[in-house]
């Protein structure tokens, strides 16, 4: 089976991934010739889609199915018209896009639900995340605790063009689960936990039979199920959450293929989203059931004698990565180091029976990069406030 993927960024970059797992083909097309997806990708395409629309059709006609890895709108309008006119399966479903990359639109859909979400400012007090409503990731996020920290966070915003949203800092554990929907019913799965460094960007995903006690893991699954419902999903999204002293708090919703949770999940359990989401797409079902393993996810970055861990926008500056294996005591790693090199970046995916094999491989590989490379000090950053 040939997957297209467009887009060769952090979620080219995954889905690449999930397809070397589920068998499947993998064809990548971006514009940018240095896109890191490319050089893991079974195939690579130089492909500017909007300015060579014959091209891409016809790139698109040879898929069994294709998926964005993208977030431009543009471009999302332009697969959600062309692919379905070449009679191939499009994984994605713009309705829902549109309401999840709008914090406004999802944060709406959330209260006529009834999500648990923080509460809005003013009403919840100091200290606040300032956020924009149309932006990834952690771009133009800021952790507030005053009214002048306040005002600058909102003049970020400012300058992106974007609209504040203010609410509430929940303190504790993020979390995220993954949730695939045929457009009537939806399906929640697996839950992960999501690691943060110094700038609130993701460093490590850690998948394991218990990130939450059973009877909340049992309410993130209906809360994922809920929401992949009342959006009317036809294809793949994530819910992020952080697990506070009171219970569950839904940050956000993205209906596209996220970055690093699946491939996470894939390590730790076999279930592929990917295959899942392509069985989906067919009214079908892999019948698969996930094992009770442990795995990690996590990015690292070498600069002169420093290994530091990162977080996925760093990482995503990897240039022409390659996929390996038994790499320096971990189980998977993309990676641009080449020898002689003195900046180089590692995702390093780790697996085991047991969180302690996990760690274990973890200390393996930085020990062996360190000794390698011949670098002087390991530096692991979180944030201020968590």
């Amino acid at each position: 089976m040939l997957i297209g993927i467009v887009g060769g960024i952090l979620q080219g970059m995954e889905a690449v991934y999930l397809c070397k797992h589920a068998g499947y083909t993998s064809m990548v097309i971006d514009k940018r010739k240095d896109a890191p997806a490319l050089s893991l990708a079974d195939r690579a395409e130089v492909c500017d889609i909007l300015q060579e629309p014959e091209r891409a059709k016809a790139l698109f006609s040879e898929c069994d199915a294709v998926i964005p890895a993208v977030e431009n709108l543009e471009v999302l309008e332009f697969l959600s018209k062309t692919v379905p006119e070449c009679g191939t399966p499009l994984l994605f479903d713009m309705e829902s896009y549109k309401i999840s990359c709008s914090k406004e639109k999802s944060n709406e859909l959330m209260a006529r639900i009834g999500t648990p979400i923080p509460q809005p400012w003013p009403e919840c007090g100091f200290p606040i995340i300032v956020k924009p409503s149309c932006q990834s990731g952690s771009i133009g996020v800021s952790a507030v605790n005053n009214e002048e920290e306040r005002q600058r966070a909102l003049k970020v915003i400012e300058k992106l063009g974007d609209t504040p949203i203010q609410q509430e800092f929940v303190s504790g554990k993020s979390v995220s689960i993954e949730v695939i929907g045929n457009g009537s019913t939806a399906k929640a799965y697996v839950t992960t936990e999501v690691v943060l460094d110094s700038n609130y960007d993701c460093k490590q995903i850690i998948c394991e039979p218990r990130v939450l006690p059973e009877a909340d893991e049992e309410q993130f699954i209906k809360i994922g199920k809920e929401l992949g419902e009342g959006l009317g999903l036809n294809a793949l999204m994530d819910v992020e959450a952080i697990f506070t002293k009171k219970g569950l708090r839904v940050l956000e919703i993205d209906a596209r293929i996220p970055s690093q949770t699946p491939a996470c999940i894939c390590a730790a359990t076999g279930i592929n989203l990917l295959e899942e989401l392509v069985c989906s797409k067919l009214g079908k079902e892999t019948g698969k059931v996930p094992r009770k393993g442990y795995a990690s996810y996590e990015h690292f970055i070498v600069r002169g004698t420093t290994l530091s861990t990162c977080g996925e926008k760093e990482f995503s500056h990897v240039q022409n990565p390659m996929y390996l294996e038994d790499f320096m005591g971990a189980d998977e790693v993309i990676t641009d180091y080449r020898s002689g090199t003195y900046e180089c970046r590692f995702t390093v995916i780790n697996h085991g029976d047991s969180y302690q094999d996990v760690v274990h491989k973890k200390k393996q590989f930085i020990t062996s990069i360190m000794e390698n490379l011949e670098l002087e000090e390991f530096v692991d950053k979180s944030p201020d406030m968590i």
